[in-house]
């Protein structure tokens, strides 16, 4: 307990800093699973774990609650995977490296995981004591929430009493959310020719950009590097002669991809690196103080003849990315300053006979999320390409008629004196799927202060995990 040896919440950091030496990233989350089935048979507390890994918890109502109506908790148990470009971490077995920074909890080079550890630290907390006056619990920790809602979308619910629902997975600590968009995962291919091409072989890496979660940021208009390669490419195949060996960006589909790196055969590399400069300082215009570090680094590596993409091929890509819905398409209707429909091109890989792309589009409205699918349909046939749609999520709709809302929004005025803020957030979260299996569930989400999730600058805010830690106990206590 070196790192939060004296933090309080200390049970609720001491169980945070025990998950995050195990490898959680979506996909890996076999061994967190089996840590939580191994935390509830130790307690001798009932616990399901199914096939996908989803882990049911469930604990008895304390002195005086034996009888009151079950509550549910719920958290994710995977984490979004990111790193510095010079980072050595291996996600696969290496555990976060944390630490305590001017009142925040940070990751050495990598994501933090506090989304969603922290509800999974919260919870475990709970199911350990033995002095917080409490309901019957039942504990719900899915898996791969962060890449298409796996464990949320197969999850068997029909163990749970409960209707009231508690999702530990929001983060802002004066919010209360009661509803949250859709969305969908467009997976584009487009078949690629090749032939050679004479020149100079030339990397180019679009780099310094802050990233961050596709839902929660996507209003703040960040830089994507996925489109930003796009407009160079494009912007230099109109003055100089160059062929495309390969572009690739990204990883999650739900990142805003902050580093890409092209490879391309160029007849002038001089004239490439004046190109890339003079646009470089038209971008820095272009965004100002909120991309502070954004770069685009040329890496001449070598002259001779190589295997790039035909002319007509690198033309297709490029014509897919520059057209490719990114970033805030419209807001809402509803509600001001609400984002209502967003797109993120988070991933392009080029693979041997292929390039491929990945769309995340959210939309808290079923006719947009109808809109899109078509549209991208449209850019890919218009290309010869081939694609599916697959992980949509319906949205959360706000219930008007709310008991754990009220009761939450007491607890919070109770022990701060004013109440949270109610909204909807453009970010997807879990309730949708939920409710939509068990429509009785009535759902909340809301969290601690969390900064820059899905990117390496992520940060957990210490007072307001206290915070949230105490109201969760009041709204628990109130559940008689």
């Amino acid at each position: 307990m070196a790192v939060f040896e004296n933090i309080e919440p200390k049970k609720v950091f001491h169980f945070f800093e025990e998950i995050s030496r195990i490898p959680r990233g979506t996909y890996n989350t076999k061994e967190i699973s089996d840590y939580c089935v191994n935390f509830a048979k130790e307690r001798g507390l009932f616990v399901i774990q199914d096939e996908w890994n989803n882990v049911i918890i469930k604990k008895p109502g304390t002195a005086g609650y034996e009888m009151s109506e079950p509550v549910i908790l719920q958290g994710h148990l995977d984490m979004v995977c990111e790193k510095t470009a010079d980072s050595g971490h291996d996600f696969m077995k290496d555990p976060i490296e944390i630490y305590v920074e001017d009142g925040w909890v940070k990751a050495r080079d990598t994501t933090l995981g506090a989304d969603n550890g922290i509800a999974v630290a919260m919870a475990l907390t709970i199911l350990d004591s033995k002095d917080i006056p409490h309901p019957p619990l039942e504990v719900i920790f899915t898996i791969d929430e962060e890449v298409g809602m796996t464990g949320a979308l197969n999850i068997d619910l029909s163990q749970l009493k409960g209707t009231m629902l508690m999702n530990l997975d929001s983060e802002e600590e004066d919010v209360l959310i009661a509803g949250c968009a859709g969305g969908f995962r467009f997976v584009c291919s487009l078949p690629i020719e090749k032939t050679s091409a004479n020149g100079v072989k030339m990397e180019l890496e679009i780099c310094g950009l802050r990233g961050g979660h596709s839902g929660v940021e996507i209003h703040q208009q960040r830089g994507n590097a996925n489109k930003l390669a796009g407009r160079l490419l494009y912007h230099l195949t109109r003055q100089i002669k160059i062929a495309l060996i390969e572009i690739n960006g990204g990883s999650k589909d739900n990142v805003i991809t902050s580093a890409n790196k092209s490879v391309i055969v160029a007849e002038d590399a001089k004239a490439v690196e004046e190109t890339a400069a003079k646009l470089l300082a038209k971008w820095r215009d272009e965004f100002g103080k909120d991309e502070p570090d954004l770069d685009i680094k040329v890496h001449v590596l070598e002259e001779g003849s190589f295997e790039a993409m035909s002319d007509t091929s690198m033309k297709k890509v490029l014509q897919f990315i520059v057209n490719c819905p990114n970033g805030v398409d419209e807001y809402s209707r509803h509600l001001a300053g609400m984002v209502g429909t967003s797109d993120n091109l988070g991933v392009i890989t080029t693979e041997k006979e292929r390039v491929d792309f990945i769309v995340l589009t959210r939309s808290g409205i079923a006719s947009k999320i109808d809109e899109f699918k078509e549209r991208f349909m449209c850019l890919a046939e218009s290309l010869g390409g081939t694609y599916e749609f697959n992980s949509e999520y319906p949205a959360w709709t706000f219930n008007a008629e709310s008991r754990i809302r009220e009761i939450a929004l007491d607890a919070f005025e109770h022990v701060y004196g004013k109440r949270p803020e109610v909204t909807e957030i453009h970010a997807g979260l879990e309730c949708g799927l939920l409710s939509g299996k068990k429509p009785e569930l009535d759902c909340i989400s809301f969290g601690p202060n969390m900064m820059d999730v899905h990117s390496f600058n992520e940060r957990l805010e210490i007072a307001s995990a206290a915070k949230i830690w105490e109201a969760l106990k009041e709204i628990l206590k109130r559940c008689k």
